[in-house]
């Protein structure tokens, strides 16, 4: 994230970090900001803003506008100074909700660069060792790591933990509480700001709660209302909608999309997202799930792991403009993700987290590859099985195999 800002400071003039609360935007842009204002604490930038906005830019370059969506006026006094001043690397934002599009009054397009900044991978965390990138396997290379050996104790604690900055070194009781509180102060505080709206905090802890449950899944708006509502009657759907979009803003979710793409047969392709959490961790924290429990369920634990694998693949995919997803089709082809690089390259990877489903997994991977039209859309960069413990290599297949804690960016 420190390379890709200071690569953007040099490209644009104003640099917008989205990404949940307490995942380290304000830390990381400090690093590279000159001077800097904190819009939900500072009461002189308050004042300011009511009398003269621009005063509030004033200062070193770059300018850390920190939580700006407090004032989302500013964002066009930005816009406009950055076309006054014609030059890069004069501002950054950061926010920990996105504001509704109606407060763009004008576009920062060519103006400001966005960044999406989420919770630690492994790799940030030195829970991996790095043996394999990515974007090397993309353009061909086959992986090679050592002997990774992680205990069900080791990745319950992994996931458990996520990848937030503020606990790092903590333990799991720890790390509980942290969950339980940010559901908390979300669900009692931070979205009700949104749309001038009061929303039952009890209502959105149990839709959290049922969000947990089908984590991984394309569980339906229907069943979430219906498990949602509980022993009361089931909530209306259009309520579950916006709850679900008020915390989509807050980056407390972020749903997996349906692929859109080329295949060979009539088969249609299905369209609804994965529910995902921005760190599986806050899914086990909203249940209050101790690592005893979680093994106790290896069904929920794997989708668990596969929630975590979409974490990490979205946070080294996008170091290189990638965008993840999923597929599925009207016979049950389903392939757990799928990145798509602008120059429409794709490489498709499952997700296992017991080794002896390896062999399936890979077959999978390869009636998939045939199922797409890949004169419309080219043939695979990569079939990848993520696994949770073995080496990295490439298969006699083609399909290569790497563990999650070898992986990077």
């Amino acid at each position: 994230m420190d390379k890709t800002l200071q690569t953007r400071l040099k490209e644009s003039g104003a640099v917008l970090i989205q990404g949940p609360k307490s995942c380290g935007k304000t830390e990381t842009a400090i690093q590279a900001a000159k001077s800097l204002v904190h819009m939900d604490t500072d009461d002189e930038m308050r004042l300011l803003m009511e009398v003269d906005p621009k005063a509030v830019l004033a200062g070193p370059v770059p300018r850390l506008i920190d939580e700006w969506q407090e004032y989302p006026q500013i964002w066009n006094y930005i816009r406009r100074e950055v076309d006054n001043r014609k030059k890069k690397g004069q501002f950054i934002l950061t926010g920990s909700a996105n504001p509704e599009e109606r407060v763009r009054l004008h576009s920062g397009a060519g103006r400001f660069s966005v960044i999406k900044m989420r919770p630690m991978s492994m790799f940030e965390k030195s829970w991996s060792s790095g043996e394999v990138s990515l974007i090397k396997v993309v353009k061909g290379g086959a992986p090679a790591s050592g002997q990774i050996e992680n205990s069900l104790d080791d990745l319950a604690e992994k996931i458990t933990i996520g990848g937030w900055p503020n606990l790092l070194g903590a333990g799991n009781k720890a790390a509980l509480r942290f969950m339980q509180d940010y559901i908390a102060l979300v669900t009692e505080v931070d979205i009700n700001r949104f749309g001038g709206k009061r929303r039952d905090p009890q209502k959105l802890i149990r839709l959290i709660q049922s969000l947990a449950r089908n984590i991984s899944t394309e569980s339906s708006l229907s069943s979430l209302a219906k498990d949602t509502g509980g022993n009361q009657a089931k909530l209306n759907d259009e309520t579950v909608t916006e709850y679900l979009e008020a915390l989509e803003r807050l980056m407390v979710i972020e749903p997996l999309p349906a692929w859109n793409t080329h295949i060979r047969s009539a088969d249609t392709l299905r369209k609804a997202p994965k529910h995902h959490f921005t760190d599986p961790s806050l899914a086990v924290g909203v249940l209050g799930l101790s690592p005893g429990k979680l093994k106790a369920d290896l069904n929920y634990f794997g989708l668990l792991f596969e929630s975590l694998v979409i974490r990490d693949l979205r946070i080294y995919a996008e170091v290189h403009d990638g965008k993840v997803y999923h597929y599925r089709d009207s016979r049950n082809m389903e392939v757990d993700a799928v990145i798509e690089y602008p120059d429409r390259t794709w490489a498709a990877f499952e997700i296992k987290m017991g080794f002896s489903a390896q062999n399936e997994a890979a077959e999978n991977l390869l009636a998939f590859a045939r199922k797409i039209d890949q004169e419309k859309m080219g043939p695979p960069a990569a079939l990848t099985v993520i696994t949770l413990n073995g080496v990295a290599c490439r298969r006699k297949d083609g399909v290569n195999v790497i563990p999650l804690t070898a992986l990077t960016a």
